[in-house]
């Protein structure tokens, strides 16, 4: 497997990226990364890798991109004056323009909007998708985890999109997860028929009636609550409410295992129970951690591509690939053409 990476997109600076791609290298002996950034860091960069991750280095393939997209570029400026950058580089070898070969996904943590609009020249999208859109999963109460989309790629969408994005979401759970009938909801301020703007009580109706009911189990409205009870499958939202409820979701999750661990150390009987409590606490730790969950698809698109969060360290851009991994050996824009090719 070979997936490309922009080294220059996140707000931790290559570094954190290099040894988030080399960790994978380590862990993941059929892997090969292509690095996309100006080749003289990315090799100085090799050189301060820890052992044993240095030996990972032999399936870390430097490809020179000498310039980058900046984080507060816009997707205009990005489509008119980064086409020399490690962002547009990356996207064009893996469409199969660049001298690299077959490429199977690629993974950035850089601009958002630059990132998609990128990706929809280089790439292009699938057959009957206007648009992609990005989508994570959340853990939820059973252990299990929901879809959530969109997350910023599109702020305000029409009810057209948002149907669009149900059936995405619920072929991603399909194919993944093997759900063989995801259950989808619409992000609501409430479960009553008038509640929410217009284009969501549009995309409801059209939602309700819809010919790919043979595809997901249509639950109607939820609220934000319902994101983490269990009860449903992909829930569906704009790109602002989207992203907001991420970025709400991993700060009280922090802050959720921060206090429960504070409890208990603040006295000599807690500091006792910590102790025995702590093979819980590191699960629980481990459970709700947002860097696990790093790493959102966007789907739609011709090819595999996963945006890592900006602000991710090594073992969260880490995560984003083993993300844009299963996403390969599950085939996953092949299974959205199946499955958009069956609508009626």
């Amino acid at each position: 497997m070979r997936i490309a990476i922009d080294v220059m997109g996140g707000d931790q600076g290559p570094q954190a990226i290099i040894v988030g791609a080399a960790k994978a290298a380590l862990h993941h002996s059929d892997l090969e990364l292509l690095l996309f950034g100006p080749s003289r860091q990315i090799v100085a960069e090799f050189s301060r890798l820890p052992q044993p991750m240095a030996a990972a280095a032999s399936r870390l393939v430097v490809c020179d991109a000498p310039n980058s997209v900046a984080k507060e570029a816009t997707a205009a400026w990005a489509l008119r004056h980064g086409r020399d950058s490690s962002m547009a580089l990356m996207l064009r070898s893996l469409a199969g323009h660049g001298p690299h070969g077959q490429i199977d996904a690629g993974v950035s943590a850089g601009n958002t909007a630059a990132l998609v609009a990128l990706s929809r020249r280089e790439l292009g999208t699938l057959p009957g998708i206007g648009r992609p859109a990005i989508s994570t999963a959340i853990p939820t109460r059973n252990g299990k985890r929901c879809y959530l989309l969109d997350l910023g790629a599109n702020v305000d969408s029409p009810a057209s999109r948002l149907v669009d994005f149900a059936v995405m979401g619920a072929a991603m759970a399909q194919s993944v997860d093997a759900i063989e009938r995801p259950r989808v909801a619409l992000l609501n301020v409430g479960a009553e028929a008038t509640k929410g703007s217009r284009s969501v009580r549009e995309a409801d109706a059209i939602l309700r009636r819809h010919p790919a009911q043979h595809l997901f189990a249509y639950q109607g409205y939820a609220e934000g609550g319902d994101l983490f009870g269990g009860d449903v499958d992909v829930v569906v939202c704009d790109g602002f409410v989207g992203n907001a409820v991420l970025k709400s979701s991993e700060g009280l999750a922090s802050m959720l295992v921060e206090r429960v661990q504070a409890v208990f150390e603040s006295r000599l009987s807690g500091r006792l129970a910590s102790l025995l409590a702590r093979p819980a606490l590191k699960r629980l730790q481990q459970e709700l951690d947002p860097v696990r969950y790093n790493g959102a698809s966007l789907l739609g698109l011709s090819r595999i591509v996963v945006k890592s969060h900006g602000g991710a360290r090594a073992e969260g851009f880490y995560y984003a690939i083993v993300r844009a991994m299963h996403e390969v050996e599950h085939n996953l824009p092949q299974q959205l053409v199946q499955r958009w090719q069956s609508l009626p």
